[in-house]
């Protein structure tokens, strides 16, 4: 299997790191990225020197934000993420408490690693460190747990979540045992916090197989947040259709829950993943517009525009060609690079324009409403003397 070599500032970390004794390795998802002939964008290494040490060796480091234990290393322009050696990683340590553990072998490393494709090492000299198979799995594309799956679920359900986001990202499939303990331990995801949820969720959504999201949905890991499991359903793979935007793609799958009747309110739902209120609300406007009769006219596509506002329609008209066919977003597209009126932004005169005229303040807002409506249905009249001059008419 060939695999890609790492950049020299690397090179020339774990070698500095060698030459004063310690042991230094590539790891994690650098290595596994290496192996499946993917250009890494992060290097990581493992160290049995301590994050004192580290610092010693390479002036300018410092202690990277959020990651006890790891230092980040800084050669010109470049960086790698440095760590000691540990025998717990991030979420199960933060559950079960304690301080960060240091061990001095490799293998105690690996084995508190999550998955057999991320606990491969590879030192400067290239002689691969793999105890636990992981680059017959990647051969296999296969996700397969480091040590027994119910015990390491147990002890941070996370790893269900981050299982599916690899085989969304790598396209692999899960290994027989450890798809059948997240089977059995899917419950626990309702432990875990709604943003670490959501999080694993939109990595998912904006890869290059979203459809995986339907595995966390048919298998139990959202029945916390749904009133009902989802069938299997082949319209999840029309998610790859819609551009790879997380706010379009939340529509998608808040569309097929909802079709389902897995959730009775998707407002309730994207509230308890603790989703912004745009990304609710796109997705709200979407559904209702799939639900309704699409617009037949120029006109109403900018009254869609005014009600709705850029975000939400163009949302809405991509998720409508997705799972109904048409020609909705292109409709919308000419709209939009017409220039024509659709809001009181776009309006050719403003609220204190009708004032400076004289028009009376209890009926500036009748008045701005009536010239948007105007504007709209009659864009080729949207300017400022005719607007004006209607109003004084008006007065009269």
């Amino acid at each position: 299997m060939a695999i890609t070599s790492p950049p020299r500032h690397v090179k020339n970390i774990l070698v500095q790191l060698q030459s004063r004794g310690h042991l230094a390795y590539l790891v994690g998802g650098c290595v596994r990225d290496m192996f499946t002939g993917r250009r890494p964008n992060e290097w990581d290494i493992c160290t049995s020197a301590l994050p004192s040490q580290v610092m010693e060796l390479f002036p300018g480091s410092t202690p990277s934000e959020g990651r006890e234990g790891c230092v980040t290393v800084r050669i010109n322009s470049r960086q790698a993420s440095v760590s000691t050696f540990r025998s717990e990683f991030g979420y199960a340590r933060a559950v079960h408490g304690g301080s960060l553990s240091y061990v001095a072998e490799l293998n105690a490393d690996l084995k508190g690693r999550d998955f057999t494709v991320n606990a491969i090492a590879l030192p400067a000299d290239g002689l691969v460190a793999d105890p636990f198979g992981g680059v017959e799995d990647i051969e296999k594309k296969l996700i397969r747990c480091v040590g027994v799956p119910e015990e390491r679920f147990d002890e941070n359900p996370m790893l269900m979540l981050r299982a599916f986001r690899y085989c969304a990202k790598l396209g692999f499939e899960i290994e027989e045992k450890s798809l059948a303990a997240i089977e059995s331990k899917a419950h626990l995801a309702a432990m875990l916090p709604a943003v670490l949820l959501r999080e694993e969720i939109e990595k998912i959504l904006i890869s290059d197989r979203p459809e995986t999201v339907e595995s966390l949905a048919t298998l139990g890991l959202l029945d916390a947040y749904t009133d009902k499991r989802v069938c299997a359903d082949p319209d999840f793979i029309r998610l790859r259709r819609i551009p790879r935007k997380p706010l379009y793609r939340w529509a998608g799958l808040c569309w097929l829950l909802h079709r389902q009747n897995a959730v009775d309110s998707i407002e309730v739902f994207m509230q308890n993943l603790e989703l912004d209120s745009r990304t609710s609300r796109c997705c709200v406007s979407a559904l209702e517009f799939m639900e309704s009769r699409r617009p037949e006219s120029r006109l109403e596509w900018k009254k869609l525009l005014r009600d709705q506002g850029v975000d939400a329609a163009c949302c809405s008209a991509c998720c409508r060609d997705t799972f109904f066919g048409g020609n909705c977003r292109k409709e919308l597209g000419q709209i939009l690079k017409s220039g024509e009126c659709f809001s009181m932004r776009h309006l050719a005169v403003s609220a204190d324009d009708l004032l400076s005229i004289g028009l009376d303040s209890e009926r500036l807002t009748e008045m701005m409403d009536f010239l948007l409506e105007y504007a709209m249905e009659y864009p080729e009249y949207n300017r400022r003397e005719l607007l004006l001059a209607m109003c004084a008419g008006s007065e009269d």
